[in-house]
């Protein structure tokens, strides 16, 4: 089977990392790929993933056995639906059904319709309607940007004067809506459901840190660190996020005329009155799919051409259901100096090479190039370093010993990550 990974991230080195191990996959290509994924072993192309048409281009020039689009600008411009049009199996949803990720407003009204649990929203498209709607909904204030953002959109704060400012800065932007929702208290769990648009089964759940810093201070980001297994989670959460949250969504977009195929990222919080939906992305979270992956006793390829052409139960049960290691993985994300805000690039990337040293590590690339020979950053996040071991406590210990050989200037990262699970 020859595979084309899209994208650059952290996220497609670890789908590219899990392909290029797997029985059956006899090649590997990914646009534009990173200096990870060429080390790796897999061919890149400097292609936009964008692109459309050329996305479409080149699936079919490499024939390609399967494409799997990774992050989500190429899924909303429609990446996918050009894949299919030129006859090629895409594991990723259409553009009209992207939208459960390119806009908040939308996928409230999907999960409403759906009958699913989530915070109450307001859309609003003045400020005259986030004032009101903050008054309502009272603090902490949650203001979300309607559309991408890069997981940098969301503000959570007891500051009025922040939402606000977070809101205007939103709606200066053109045709944007700002949802404001209640805060949802209670731990925040990830899980990651694998959809063929009829049928959907659940990766292995995880837990990330958003913040920058420390005990969940400062700037959201796009996550900077992540575990799984998630120890402390009650039997039985997983199935009922299938159940209550993924299924009903599925039959509702079915419904709409625009089923769904990919992955339905489902951000949870389990608040005292059960489970409540957060957030969808219709893609593998970052950093936590680089954790789930590193989990997956399945092979990744063959389950997600299966959802592709719409088998996937059929597929899971021949294979006896998912299977998931023991082992825990725990990932440690380093980022660049005044990320998120500016993040600083053309900085010197050192000892990468040397985190191969520390049994059960290993190193997933993201905003890094090549500069006369030397890898260099390019981009707010740099590196995810993933550690694996008995436990979340073995795999934490790993991850943070094999993080500290790597050296960015001016590079930040959580020491906090799974501490004390």
């Amino acid at each position: 089977m020859r595979v084309l990974v899209v994208g650059s991230g952290a996220r497609e080195h670890a789908i590219v990392r899990s392909l290029l191990a797997e029985e059956g996959v006899d090649h590997v290509v990914a646009a534009p790929g990173n200096p990870g994924m060429a080390a790796a072993g897999a061919e890149c192309r400097d292609h936009d993933p964008v692109d459309v048409a050329g996305v479409a281009e080149l699936a079919v020039g490499v024939q390609a056995d399967l494409v799997v689009v990774g992050p989500e600008a190429p899924l909303v411009a429609g990446v996918a639906d050009a894949v299919r049009a030129a006859g090629i199996p895409c594991f990723g949803p259409s553009a009209a059904a992207a939208r459960l990720e390119a806009s908040k407003a939308f996928a409230k009204e999907v999960m409403a319709d759906a009958g699913v649990a989530t915070a109450r929203p307001r859309v609003c498209r003045d400020l005259a309607e986030v004032e009101a709607a903050l008054d309502e909904l009272g603090a902490p204030h949650v203001v979300k940007d309607d559309g991408l953002a890069a997981g940098k959109g969301v503000v959570v704060t007891d500051s009025r004067e922040v939402a606000l400012a977070h809101a205007r800065a939103c709606l200066e932007q053109p045709h944007s809506t700002v949802v404001v929702e209640e805060y949802l208290d209670g731990p925040e769990l990830s899980v990651f459901c694998v959809c063929d648009g009829r049928d959907v089964v659940a990766l292995p759940p995880a837990q990330d840190f958003k913040r920058l810093r420390d005990g969940g201070q400062g700037p959201n980001t796009g996550g900077m660190g992540a575990y799984s297994p998630v120890p402390w989670l009650p039997e039985g959460v997983v199935d009922d996020v299938v159940e209550h949250v993924a299924r009903p969504v599925l039959a509702e977009m079915d419904r709409r005329g625009t089923p769904f195929t990919g992955v339905l990222y489902c951000g949870l919080a389990l608040t005292a009155e059960g489970i409540r939906v957060v957030e969808f992305n219709v893609r593998l979270g970052d950093p936590e799919a680089q954790v789930v992956l590193a989990r997956l006793g399945t092979p990744l390829g063959h389950l997600l051409l299966a959802a592709a052409q719409g088998r996937l139960a059929e597929h899971v049960r021949a294979a006896g259901g998912l299977r998931e290691s023991a082992a825990a993985a725990v990932g440690v994300v380093l980022a660049a100096a005044g990320y998120p805000e500016s993040p600083r690039t053309g900085d010197a990337v050192l000892g990468l090479e040397s985190v191969d040293d520390v049994a059960g590590a290993h190193v997933l690339h993201a905003g890094t190039a090549v500069r006369d020979g030397h890898v260099v950053t390019a981009g707010g996040r740099v590196v995810t370093v993933v550690g694996t071991g008995a436990d979340v406590a073995a795999a934490r210990d790993t991850a943070y010993r094999a993080v500290e050989r790597v050296h960015v200037p001016g590079g930040q990262l959580r020491l906090d990550v799974a501490a004390g699970v």
